[in-house]
């Protein structure tokens, strides 16, 4: 590259990043996706969302923005009741019941429950092993042992129903942050019912599981076939290689779903229009996309992995969780060639970035992974002494003021920076044995079979 291209390419990025400290479009996307009933997958207010989210990559300066439609299962929540039937005092004698604030976890059926409740601790395996939880109802936290990987809900509930249990409770671990909620399977109807409680009920739970107490839970729901959408344009030059980026939108019906992933299409939003001022410096076409139902499927990222050619996609960057706190975390998912470019990118800005190696399938990058693409995803570093597991997130808790403006900017000009400097660089495409590996060296493997999404490819790879 010669000294006046990169004059040039220095004159473009220090207008676009000066621009984009006093751009709040990132908010202004965010105030009006957080105004909206809820963003549920296949709701009409996803479908809102979904508009909004093309309005505004159309005025950050994306071309060919279009939505397009995909099936799924569509659940709907009615009335959800926990009882505990009796307490069981200390002296022997049976005492009245009393009820619990609960909400059905997504995909739930219909059913009503009533079973011996037991404390199933994390809900690990291990400990399921030394529990008889047949015909009763297991009641898990929603955190994990420390210096152990983070285990998602899918599979504790998922080793619940091959425990034999009749009904989950997923209970929240953070005291005054409500009850959680998450789906339980993926575009489908979930085995038993499940539901969400909060930290100080799952206090008394305990008590009463160690009290040999029965509870009743009662679920009012239905799972019905519907559609989401994507929502996708490009920018930069028309080549045969692209740089993906893509962000949820959709959010729990608890509402607001400011954190996750408001935040994460916001950012995006702002990076869009930064990317589109550095539209002569990309080297390749990038394709931005706003994709629906990751919170019950990774379901529209699914969609889009059917419908584009995996083989041109130099890498995902999936902005799943930017935009919450100040400090940007960087997960590689196993990539040396992505930990290094997130390195040299951040540290070029001068901005502290935190590193997590290791790969995980929760979020909308893990389509494309899986089939060999190189992923990025952009997440927040928790402020110190947080509480491990989501916060507020899941919860109804996730409001709009617990998002600062200022790490909407600032994590819309790193992204922005990043999805450059990869559109300048082939990345190693990952080799799917040691995907495969390095899931089964974090003992992922059982939970996702528990869950169902262990890649049935991988059982018939030869060298397996």
């Amino acid at each position: 590259m010669d000294d006046e291209r990169l004059g040039d390419d220095a004159d473009h990025l220090a207008l676009a990043l000066g621009r984009a400290w006093s751009d709040d479009r990132g908010w202004e996307l965010l105030t009006k996706l957080t105004e909206l009933p809820h963003r549920m997958g296949g709701s009409p207010g996803e479908r809102r969302a979904a508009d909004l989210v093309g309005e505004a990559f159309s005025v950050a300066g994306l071309a060919d923005v279009q939505q397009a439609e995909f099936p799924m299962q569509h659940w709907e929540r009615g009335t959800t009741e926990l009882a505990v039937l009796d307490t069981v005092g200390g002296d022997g004698e049976s005492e009245s019941g009393r009820s619990f604030e609960a909400i059905a976890l997504p995909y739930a059926p219909a059913g009503d429950v009533r079973g011996e409740l037991v404390d199933v601790g994390y809900g690990t395996p291990a400990e399921l092993e030394e529990i008889d939880l047949q015909g009763k109802i297991a009641v898990a936290s929603t955190t994990t042992p420390s210096g152990q990987r983070f285990v998602h809900r899918m599979e504790k509930f998922g080793h619940a129903v091959a425990a034999g249990a009749d009904a989950f409770v997923f209970a929240n671990h953070i005291p005054g942050q409500l009850p959680p909620t998450g789906a339980l399977k993926f575009d489908a109807e979930a085995a038993m019912p499940g539901v969400g409680v909060s930290a100080e009920t799952h206090d008394w739970l305990r008590e009463y599981a160690d009290r040999g107490a029965r509870a009743r839970i009662r679920v009012d729901a239905s799972t019905e076939p519907g559609s989401s959408q994507n929502v996708h344009g490009t920018l930069g030059p028309d080549t045969d290689e692209e740089v993906l980026v893509v962000a949820h939108y959709d959010a729990h019906d608890t509402s607001e779903g400011a954190l996750d992933n408001g935040c994460g299409i916001a950012t995006v939003a702002g990076a869009s229009a930064i990317l589109a001022e550095l539209e002569a410096d990309l080297e390749c076409r990038v394709r931005v996309a706003g994709v629906g139902c990751e919170e019950i499927g990774l379901l529209g990222a699914e969609a889009l992995a059917e419908e584009l050619d995996l083989e041109s996609i130099r890498a995902v960057i999936n902005v799943d969780g930017a935009g919450r706190f100040r400090t940007l975390r960087a997960y590689s998912h196993g990539s040396t060639a992505i930990e290094a470019m997130a390195e040299e990118v951040t540290d070029a800005a001068g901005q502290p970035v935190s590193h997590e190696p290791d790969p995980h399938p929760f979020s909308d990058h893990w389509p494309f992974l899986r089939e060999g693409v190189p992923a990025l995803q952009l997440h927040s570093e928790p402020p110190e002494g947080a509480e491990r597991g989501r916060g507020w997130g899941h919860t109804a808790a996730d409001t709009r003021d617990k998002v600062d403006p200022r790490n909407l900017r600032e994590h819309a000009m790193l992204t922005a920076l990043l999805v450059r400097d990869a559109t300048r660089r082939q990345l190693p495409r990952r080799d799917e044995r040691d995907l495969r590996e390095q899931l089964q060296s974090q003992s992922y493997e059982p939970g996702m079979r528990a869950a169902d999404i262990w890649p049935r490819s991988w059982d018939d790879s030869s060298d397996t």
